[in-house]
C-alpha cells in the first residue's frame, strides 16, 4: 500500500476491484480540496456513479445529485448536477493535467466547479489553466483504467464508497 504521508488529505475511494488512494493538494487548491473531504464525509460521494468515461481522456463522477445508484438514479440525468452547497471559484495553478491528476468538473463557467471530478487516463495538458487540478491518484490507477467506459456507460461502474483516510 503507497504511503500515506498527510491522512487528512488523503481520498479512499473504493471502487469495484479494489481502493483508489488519491493525495489531495490542499496547498494548491484548498478549496476544491475541503469540498472533496465535505462531501466525503457527508457519504454524498458512496454509491455515485462515472457517468462519462472517455477513453484515452478521462473518467468523470461526483454528480451527487443525479448520480447515486440507489436514490432516483437516472442515468441520463448524471452529469447535470452538483450538491446543495455554492459552486467554487476556479483555482488554477501551474500543475499540468497529466495522467493520475484529479480535476474540477465544471461547465463553461471557471467558476462553477461544484462536486463533479475527473481522473486523467493520459497527460492531457490542453486542459493546463482551464481546469483546476486539485489531487493525484498515487496508488489504484490501474483500477482507474479498468473503468467502463461510455458517456454514459451501459452499465456505469461507480464510487461504492469514499473516506478520508484521518476518518477510515
Amino acid at each position: 500500500m503507497a504511503e500515506i504521508k498527510d491522512p487528512e488529505n488523503t481520498i479512499l475511494m473504493e471502487l469495484k476491484d479494489g481502493t483508489v488512494i488519491i493525495e489531495l493538494l490542499a496547498d494548491v487548491a484548498p478549496q476544491h480540496t475541503a469540498r472533496m473531504k465535505e462531501l466525503a464525509r457527508s457519504g454524498q460521494y458512496d454509491n455515485v456513479c462515472f457517468h462519462r468515461v472517455i477513453d484515452g481522456f478521462m473518467a468523470q463522477t461526483g454528480d451527487v445529485k443525479h448520480g447515486n445508484m440507489e436514490a432516483g438514479f437516472n442515468i441520463r440525468s448524471a452529469g447535470t448536477g452538483g450538491s446543495d452547497l455554492p459552486n467554487l471559484p476556479a483555482e488554477f495553478s501551474k500543475l499540468p493535467h497529466d495522467r493520475g491528476t484529479i480535476g474540477a468538473a465544471r461547465s463553461q463557467n471557471p467558476d462553477s466547479a461544484n462536486s463533479q471530478f475527473f481522473v486523467n487516463f493520459k497527460d492531457n495538458h490542453f486542459l493546463n489553466g482551464q481546469y483546476t487540478v486539485y489531487g493525484r491518484v498515487i496508488e489504484g490507477m490501474d483500477l482507474v483504467d479498468a473503468i467502463v467506459r461510455g458517456e454514459p456507460p451501459a452499465a456505469p461502474d461507480r464510487m461504492i464508497s469514499v473516506k478520508v483516510a484521518a476518518d477510515a
